[in-house]
C-alpha cells in the first residue's frame, strides 16, 4: 500500500508538471492560485534596522542541551602545525556564548511560526506552477529600469542549468562564469532542510586571455592554480593541455608533451596574468561568486535538484587584496569586538553592496510579494555577514570552492548522485554521518523528522550501516512529500516579506531553539566540543562522480 501511494502522488505530481509546462511568469498573478496570507503580518521592506544583531545566525540559537554540537562546523581552533590564512581561532564559542546584549534575545521570530493551516491549503500544483517559473531572466532589465548602479546579472538562462553551462561547467554565452561540483556545507543548505543551491565563480580577463584573446585552456590552469591554492594542493588534474603549442611545462617534468592532464604548483598564473603571484588559500583580486538559492525542485519521476525559481541571488566579489598582517589585524580586532560585546558594524555602499571588512563585496537579492527578485535591505544583507566574515571555518571568507570534488572530475554544474560521503581532511569518519552523530539530528534544530527516520533508530543512536551505503543524494535530499511542504511553507514568508525575522521557513514551530540566551550556561560540555574540523574533503578520485550532459539537464 505504501508503494502504491507512493507511485500514486509520483504520477499527481507528473500530471502538475505537465500542466504547468509553458508558464507566463507573469508577476501579478504568481499567488493567484494560493490562498490569502493575514494581511497585518506583512512587513513593509526598508533600511530600519530591527536587529543590530542580524549576522548572528538562526542556527547560534540551537537548544544544544550541552551535547548536540552543530557548532563545530563554523567554529574552528587554528592548526598549528600547517598554514591558514583564516586566523580567528573561535573553537571556544562551541563552549561559551560571546553575545552582546542585543544579541542574547533571539530575533529569528519565523522560526516559532505556525504555517500548518497555509500550507493545507496550497494544492500541489500550484507550488510546482510557481518554483518552475523563472524569476531570475526579468531581473537584470528591472534593476536597469530603476537605474541599478550595483552588479547586474550578466549570464545568459541561469534558470536552466542545461542551457547555461557546458558539460564541463563553462558558460556557453560567453560570460566566463564557471560552474563546479562541490558537497554543500552541513546541515543549513541540504535540500532536505528547505533549499537547493549552486555556486559558480569567474576570474578576471587577464586569467582567462593569452596575449590579449580569450584562451580556454589557460583558463583552466588558471581556474585549477586557484583550486591548488585554496585546497592546498601540490598537484591536481587538470583537462587536456598542450605543452608544445604555449612551450609551458605545467607537470614539471622539464619537457613538452601535447596531451598534459596534471599540473603542479607554480608560484604565477599563466597567459596575460602570468605577473600575479599565487597566494596560498587567498583568490585573485576581482574573484566574482555567484550563489543561487532555489526551491526544492522536484521532477516528474520525483527526482530532487534545484528549481527554475530562485529565492536569492547573491554576488561576491572580492575587491580588496590583504596580507597577512592586515588579515590577522582584522581578527584580532574580531576578537576584541566579541569579548567587549561590541555590536557588529559594516559599511554599505548601497548599489555596489556591503564590505564584509575581509575584501569582499557583497550584494543579496531576494523574492519581493509577487515572486519577483529585488535588491535586499541593508538588515537583509547583514545578516550574511554573520558567515561571510569573521567565523573559524572559512577559507578567504567562503565556503563552497574548498569542498570542491578535486581536479578536473569537479568541473560542472553541481550533481549529489553518486557523490561519496567524502570525509574531512581532518577526519576519517565521513562527514555526513560525523554530523549527523555529533548533532544528534539531521538539522541543527532537530527538527527534521524524516531524516530521524530514516538515519536514526527509536534510541536516537545512528544507523550506522545505512548512512555508510548511501550516497550524499541520498543522505541530504527530501522526498517529494516533504519538498513540496517546505516549499509551500517559504512562500508564506515571500508575501509577508518578513525576511528580517528569519528565512528558515517551515510548517511546524521550531522546539529546539533558544528565544533567549543565558550566557552563565555553557552552549555545550567540555567532551562535546570539536577542535580542528576542517571544510575540505578527502575525495577519493576513483569514486568522484563524472560530470556528463545527464548531469547537466538534472
Amino acid at each position: 500500500m505504501l508503494l502504491f501511494a507512493r507511485l500514486f502522488a509520483l504520477g499527481l505530481l507528473a500530471i502538475a508538471l505537465a500542466a504547468c509546462s509553458d508558464i507566463s511568469g507573469d508577476p501579478a498573478h504568481a499567488f493567484s492560485d494560493f490562498p490569502a496570507v493575514d494581511q497585518r503580518l506583512v512587513y513593509q521592506p526598508n533600511d530600519r534596522l530591527l536587529n543590530r544583531e542580524a549576522p548572528i545566525p538562526a542556527q547560534c540559537y540551537t537548544k544544544t542541551e550541552q551535547r548536540y554540537n552543530p557548532c563545530y562546523v563554523c567554529h574552528q581552533a587554528y592548526p598549528k602545525d600547517q598554514y591558514r590564512m583564516n586566523r580567528l581561532d573561535d573553537a571556544a564559542l562551541q563552549g561559551t556564548y560571546m553575545f552582546s546584549e542585543v544579541g542574547t534575545k533571539n530575533h529569528w521570530q519565523n522560526l516559532f511560526e505556525d504555517r500548518q493551516d497555509y500550507v493545507a491549503q496550497v494544492s500541489d500544483s500550484a507550488i510546482l506552477k510557481y518554483i518552475n517559473t523563472d524569476n531570475y531572466s526579468p531581473l537584470k532589465n528591472r534593476l536597469e529600469a530603476q537605474q541599478w548602479q550595483g552588479y547586474l546579472p550578466d549570464l545568459a538562462h541561469y534558470a536552466d542549468p542545461q542551457k547555461a553551462f557546458s558539460e564541463n561547467g563553462l558558460a556557453k554565452d560567453g560570460s566566463h562564469w564557471v560552474a563546479f561540483n562541490y558537497k554543500p556545507f552541513p546541515s543549513t543548505f541540504w535540500p532536505t532542510n528547505g533549499s537547493t543551491d549552486d555556486v559558480i565563480m569567474r576570474l578576471p580577463p587577464a586569467f582567462y586571455q593569452h596575449e590579449g584573446h580569450d584562451d580556454p585552456s589557460i583558463y583552466w590552469l588558471n581556474l585549477s592554480l586557484v583550486e591548488m591554492s585554496i585546497q592546498s594542493l601540490t598537484a591536481i588534474s587538470v583537462p587536456v593541455f598542450n605543452e608544445v603549442h604555449y612551450q609551458i611545462d605545467i607537470n614539471g617534468d622539464n619537457k613538452f608533451d601535447t596531451a598534459v592532464e596534471q599540473l603542479v604548483w607554480q608560484s604565477h598564473y599563466f597567459g596575460d596574468a602570468s605577473d600575479q603571484a599565487v597566494t596560498p588559500q587567498q583568490y585573485p583580486l576581482g574573484t566574482e561568486f555567484l550563489h543561487s538559492v532555489r526551491y526544492v525542485g522536484v521532477s516528474s519521476t520525483g527526482d530532487i535538484g534545484p528549481s527554475t525559481r530562485f529565492k536569492e541571488l547573491r554576488h561576491m566579489k572580492k575587491i580588496r587584496s590583504l596580507d597577512e598582517s592586515q588579515i590577522d589585524n582584522r581578527y584580532r580586532r574580531e576578537r576584541k569586538e566579541k569579548v567587549d560585546e561590541e555590536l557588529p558594524y559594516f559599511v554599505n555602499h548601497h548599489d555596489q553592496g556591503m564590505d564584509n571588512n575581509f575584501g569582499w563585496m557583497l550584494t543579496g537579492f531576494i523574492e519581493d510579494s509577487q515572486g519577483e527578485l529585488r535588491p535586499q535591505t541593508h538588515e537583509e544583507t547583514m545578516a550574511c555577514m554573520g558567515c561571510h566574515s569573521a567565523i573559524g571555518s572559512t577559507i578567504d571568507q567562503t565556503f563552497a570552492f574548498g569542498r570542491k570534488i578535486t581536479g578536473k572530475q569537479g568541473w560542472g554544474y553541481i550533481n549529489l548522485k553518486g557523490m561519496p560521503d567524502a570525509p574531512s581532511i581532518s577526519s576519517n569518519e565521513p562527514e555526513i554521518a560525523e554530523y549527523l552523530r555529533r548533532v544528534g539530528g539531521g538539522d541543527e534544530f532537530r527538527q527534521n523528522q524524516e531524516m530521524q527516520q530514516r538515519w536514526f533508530n527509536a534510541d536516537g543512536s545512528l544507523k550506522v550501516e545505512a548512512v555508510a551505503q548511501a550516497d550524499v543524494y541520498q543522505l541530504i535530499t527530501p522526498s517529494p512529500e516533504r519538498a513540496l511542504q517546505l516549499n509551500k511553507a517559504y512562500t508564506h514568508l515571500v508575501r509577508t516579506q518578513r525576511f528580517v525575522f528569519g528565512r528558515d521557513a517551515s510548517w511546524l514551530p521550531a522546539k529546539n531553539v533558544l528565544k533567549n540566551i543565558d550566557e552563565a550556561i555553557a552552549p555545550l560540555s567540555a567532551e562535546h566540543r570539536v577542535r580542528g574540523w576542517d571544510i575540505r574533503l578527502q575525495w577519493p578520485s576513483s569514486t568522484a562522480p563524472e560530470i556528463t550532459q545527464e548531469t547537466v539537464a538534472r
